[in-house]
This record gives C-alpha cells, sequence and structure tokens, in this order.
C-alpha cells in the first residue's frame, strides 16, 4: 500500500491533464510529473545509497518542485519529513537531528541556513532547481517500492508552541485515510479541477494536496509564493473549480479586501488550524456564498477528527444554524470521537471534556519518543490536550486547549466564549483572551485586544460582556496591542502572551 501508486495511476491514465501550474501557467502534466518522481526515487536509492524507511526532509517553501519529491520519497520507499519554511535554523537544526534525516531537499533561501547545521544523520543537502537536482532528474527511474500499510510515510511536526515539537509518525494507511476523509466529508462534489496552495505544503495545505492527486487536479502555486489577497482573487477567476486550504485569519484577510471581485469559479474554501468566529463565518457566506467547509484536526490525526460542510455551513433556516456555525462539526466518516474526563470516563452529551479520537487516521506514535506516545494513546484513544462538548445532533464544540482553560474562583472558563462575544464589538479587530494567576480567584480573565480605531474605552468593552455574558466570565482588565503573537500557521501563541502577561504584573508591582 505505497501511497506513491496514486501519482503512478494518474500519470498512466490521465498523463495530459495538467498537475503543477505556477500562476496561470501549467509547468507539468501528470505523465511528466510520475516520470519526475520515479527519477528522483532512483537517484535516492541507486546513487545516494538510501534504504527503505531511511527519512528525506523537505525543507521548502510552496514550491512547483514539492509535489515530485514528495512523490519521490514515497516511490523510493522512503520517509518524507516535510519543514516549515519559516522556522529559525535551531528549530531546523532540531528536527532534522531528531528525525535523523539523511537527505534535505531545500529551496535556495534555506539552503545558506542549512550549510551550518550539524545534524549527525544528514549527509547531503540538495537545492531544488540546482545543478545537482538537475543531474538527479536525469537518473533513470525505478520501479515502486512496496510498503506495508502501517510503514510510516510522513513524519508530522507539531507546531511546538509549549515545547520541542514531536514528530508524529503517519502511516501510508494514516494518508489513505485522510484522503478518504476529504472526499466523504469535506469535498464531496466532483469535478475536481485545481487546487490552489496558498497555506505552507509542508503541512495543512499538502496533506490536502494528497487527494487531489487521486483525482488529476491542478495544483496551482501564487507566483508570488506568499498569501496575497488580490493575487488569490486573481487566480480563482483564472482556474474553474478552484479549492483551498486555509487558515481562519487568511479567510478573515480575503474578507478584508474590499474591491469587488468575481468568486464565481471559487468551489470550496477548506478551513482549519482553528474554528472560525460566526461572525468571520457568516460574513465569509455572504462574500462567497456557500463554499465554506471547515475541519478539525491535528499532526496526531492529520485533517481528520471533524468536519463542518458546506451544506451545514449554507444551512441558515436551522433553528440552530449559529450553534452549528461555532461547532466544527461531526465526526468525519473514518473516526470515533469522544468527550472524557480526567479520568478518561466518556461524558454525556452538553458535557465539557477532552476529546478522544480513534480511528485509522491516528498517528503511529511519536518518533523515537515511547514516553508520549503511550501517555498520548493511552487506552487505545488519541488523547489531543483539546477540550470540547457535544450537543444532541453529534456536533462537537471545541472551547479551547485544556492547559488554555481558565479557572476562576473554582469554575472554569473557556476564552474563546469571551472572544466570540468580543469580536462581535464593532471596535474590535482581533482578541485573545487568558488566564492571569491571582492570590484569591485562583486566576482572573484578561483580554489582549487589538482594536479598530485608536481609543476604544475598556469601559465600554465591559458593558458589553455584561450585557452579553455571566458576569464572571468577564475580563478584569483589557490590554490594548498593536498585533496578536502568531506562530506560522496564524495560530495565536497563548503560551507568549501568558510570559508577556507575568512579565508586565512583575513590572508594575517592582514599580509600585
Amino acid at each position: 500500500m505505497n501511497i506513491a501508486n496514486h501519482l503512478i495511476r494518474a500519470g498512466a491514465a490521465r498523463g495530459a491533464r495538467p498537475a503543477v501550474a505556477r500562476g496561470g501557467k501549467v509547468l507539468l502534466t501528470y505523465s511528466a510529473l510520475a516520470d519526475r518522481a520515479a527519477r528522483i526515487a532512483g537517484a535516492l536509492r541507486r546513487e545516494l545509497g538510501l534504504a527503505a524507511g531511511d527519512r528525506v526532509a523537505l525543507a521548502m517553501k510552496n514550491c512547483p518542485e514539492f509535489l515530485e519529491v514528495l512523490y519521490g520519497c514515497w516511490h523510493a520507499g522512503l520517509v518524507a519529513v516535510p519543514i516549515n519554511a519559516k522556522l529559525h535554523k535551531s528549530e531546523f537544526t532540531y528536527i532534522l537531528e531528531n528525525s535523523g534525516s539523511k537527505v534535505c531537499f531545500a529551496t535556495s533561501d534555506i539552503v545558506e541556513t542549512l550549510s551550518s547545521i550539524q545534524a549527525d544523520a544528514l549527509e547531503r543537502v540538495i537545492e531544488v532547481g540546482g545543478d545537482e537536482y538537475e543531474h538527479i532528474l536525469r537518473v533513470g527511474p525505478i520501479p515502486c517500492v512496496n510498503r506495508a500499510p502501517h510503514d510510516p510515510a510522513w513524519l508530522f511536526y507539531t507546531s511546538g508552541t509549549t515545547g520541542r515539537p514531536k514528530g508524529a509518525v503517519l502511516s501510508h494507511r494514516n494518508l489513505l485515510a485522510a484522503i478518504f476523509c476529504y472526499f466523504a466529508d469535506m469535498d464531496q462534489g466532483a469535478p475536481w479541477n485545481a487546487t490552489l496552495h496558498a497555506a505552507p505544503m509542508s503541512h495543512g495545505s499538502g496533506l490536502y494536496g494528497l487527494a487531489h492527486v487521486t483525482q488529476a487536479s491542478c495544483h496551482v502555486l501564487p507566483e508570488s509564493g506568499s498569501f496575497q489577497p488580490a493575487e488569490i482573487y486573481e487566480l480563482i477567476g483564472q482556474w474553474p473549480g478552484l479549492v483551498f486550504f486555509a487558515a481562519p485569519t487568511m479567510v478573515k484577510r480575503l474578507l478584508d479586501f474590499r474591491e469587488d471581485v468575481d468568486t464565481a469559479n471559487l468551489k470550496q474554501i477548506q478551513y482549519g488550524g482553528g474554528p472560525m468566529y460566526v461572525a468571520d463565518s457568516r460574513a465569509a457566506l455572504d462574500r462567497f456564498g456557500p463554499k465554506l467547509a471547515q475541519l478539525y484536526g491535528q499532526g496526531e490525526s492529520p485533517m481528520t477528527i471533524t468536519a463542518l460542510s458546506a451544506d451545514v455551513h449554507a444551512d441558515s433556516d436551522h433553528p440552530r444554524w449559529l450553534e452549528r456555525l461555532g461547532s466544527v462539526g461531526t465526526a468525519q466518516s473514518i473516526v470515533e470521537v469522544r468527550v472524557a474526563d480526567a479520568d478518561d470516563n466518556f461524558l454525556p452529551v452538553g458535557e465539557a471534556g477532552e476529546i478522544l479520537v480513534r480511528g485509522d487516521s491516528v498517528m503511529n506514535g511519536y518518533w523515537d519518543n515511547p514516553e508520549a506516545t503511550a501517555d498520548t494513546l493511552r487506552g487505545g484513544w488519541l488523547h489531543t490536550g483539546d477540550v470540547g462538548s457535544f450537543d444532541s445532533d453529534g456536533f462537537l464544540t471545541l472551547m479551547d486547549r485544556s492547559k488554555d482553560m481558565i479557572i476562576s474562583g473554582g469554575t472554569n472558563i473557556y476564552p474563546r466564549e469571551v472572544e466570540e462575544v468580543l469580536l462581535r464589538h464593532p471596535e474590535i479587530a482581533e482578541v485573545s483572551v487568558i488566564g492571569r494567576s491571582h492570590p484569591e480567584w485562583g486566576e482572573v480573565v484578561v483580554a489582549y485586544v487589538v482594536a479598530t480605531k485608536e481609543a476604544v474605552a475598556s469601559a465600554s468593552l465591559d458593558a458589553y460582556c455584561v450585557e452579553n455574558i455571566a458576569r464572571f466570565k468577564r475580563p478584569k482588565e483589557y490590554r490594548f496591542v498593536e498585533a496578536l503573537p502568531k506562530n506560522n500557521y496564524g495560530k495565536v501563541l497563548k503560551t507568549e502572551l501568558r510570559e508577556l502577561d507575568a512579565a508586565l504584573v512583575k513590572n508594575a508591582a517592582n514599580e509600585g
């Protein structure tokens, strides 16, 4: 069960179809893409001497070569280690060392950073598009190497917002399950013409790209190599049936682009990495029509925990429509999802607890980390570390990471609930809510706010909260900032906010 066979099949049966494009220009057909992947596989095995199961890193920004290297690794029976191109040198070093990658393919902007990295197993850094890479493409192709369903295919390194990233070992079976869920739960209607890689291919966008290889869709990359709303709208106009994966912050940037543009070609925006605030979901539905689908997943069960389909997004006549928009949908087709207490006892409808998952998409474990594996997969369930609750219809509301929950006076307060309210205030652009240690209450609620104008009165925000949520949930302080700290995927780093807040409190105490 080698996932590379999907590209081989597409190259043979649909070889003339466009496979990779930059902007509006087609660069490769599927027959060419499959041939190049097989040649890369030949070079990795015959010339570089790699054996089945060896790791190959991809330190690459989104580029036309990404897919051929990824599938070339699998064709050769190797394990791909995609790394986000925006990481720091120390993070590259850690992942290369931890994974034991022997070869690293890199785009030109990263090669210099990698040249001074010392990783015991690393033997070669190859610049995509460089002379050695061009030589590799002239090597003779090899037959696809057979792999067992449970064999590792992709080491997915977590974002590491609370410490060192861990490598989730995704097998060929895991990736196949994710592909099936894409068509069953996210993008259910043919035809599949083109997918735009506006988010990093090293993570969600690349994972969803696997489904599009099975359907021989064209993979489109923005010429800018970045997310520019004007360019995204231009590409929508050029590619009929276009879909793309985006973080909620990306969707918000598209909504903030005020020019009137035609989005008739847009088939679907698939958002994830965190639930979209209800106000933004409604604005996106108004702007794009019934073309939104949401996924909830994590690297340990990639893109495959729950889904909120396009038809549910569009069903504004349902009496609980707004509640559903605020949820992350229902369990995807190949997983079971439960909510449990601290002792792993399943909880009834309406009660909040840790979200547990099991099914064919759940990772084998963490690379070279048996302790973390045993803890995270105890009892046969993936313990996500996220807190949520189910309603009577099976819709899961994601409240927060368990570490982000605030306990004030013995009562649980979920930051997202407070954030949802504050974001409805017309003078707030972004907000993140954290807990601050307090000698009497344990914790108190603090809101970090990005305002839409210079002067916003804390009293007006406080009054707004009192009108919309229980008094004990309202922030005890509002701190106004120019921007919220975020990682490379657009997620707000609450760990950094808590550190900033603790430093501010300490400084204030010292000055007092």
